[in-house]
């Protein structure tokens, strides 16, 4: 009897990682994002968890650093070149994105858009610019997010929770009576 036991990879932010048929890869978000990318016919699949939409540094050119997971932009950079040296078309790729919550729900006093915010935005921009099909998405709202990607099927699983652990919570009394 064969007994699967998948490579378990946790992703912390900045972090990413593009594997085969044998692996599980999890993270958990608050206003970070993470874009999974799956190929339903080669079942191989990656996963990044970035925390910022790009670098906030300008640099020269003959200066760059190397590219950071950390950033929106970079860390689908660091994907693709997996995904380039499998072969395959980016556009069969399946895209499915995760996270972005407002972490800070009760500072009103800033009027830009909160990071979380920044970071959806960021992750639709760079599927759309990339020509990917974003097959579903769980994005926004206030708390943090438990994320498990199963690379064998391109099942994502998410436990949600919408209380940020960074404010004060203060529970209803209900009737339940």
């Amino acid at each position: 009897m064969y007994s699967f036991a998948p490579l378990k990879v946790f992703l912390g932010p900045g972090d990413y990682y593009f594997g085969n048929r044998n692996t599980r890869i999890s993270t958990v978000l608050g206003s970070c994002v993470s874009i999974t990318l799956w190929h339903p016919k080669l079942l191989v699949g990656g996963m990044c968890h970035y925390m910022l939409p790009k670098r906030g540094i300008d640099h020269r050119i003959d200066d760059l650093p190397a590219p950071n997971g950390r950033y929106a932009d970079e860390a689908i950079a660091l994907l693709l070149k997996k995904i380039d040296a499998i072969g395959a078309p980016h556009k069969e790729y399946q895209v499915k994105l995760f996270g972005g919550g407002n972490m800070f729900p009760r500072s009103s006093e800033n009027r830009m858009p909160h990071i979380g915010l920044q970071n959806v935005q960021a992750a639709q921009q760079l599927v759309n610019q990339y020509g990917f099909t974003c097959v579903a998405e769980h994005l926004g709202g206030i708390g943090y997010r438990n994320v498990i990607f199963k690379v064998w099927s391109g099942e994502v699983w998410i436990k949600y929770s919408n209380v940020s652990p960074l404010f004060e919570y203060e529970p209803k009394n209900r009737n339940l009576g």
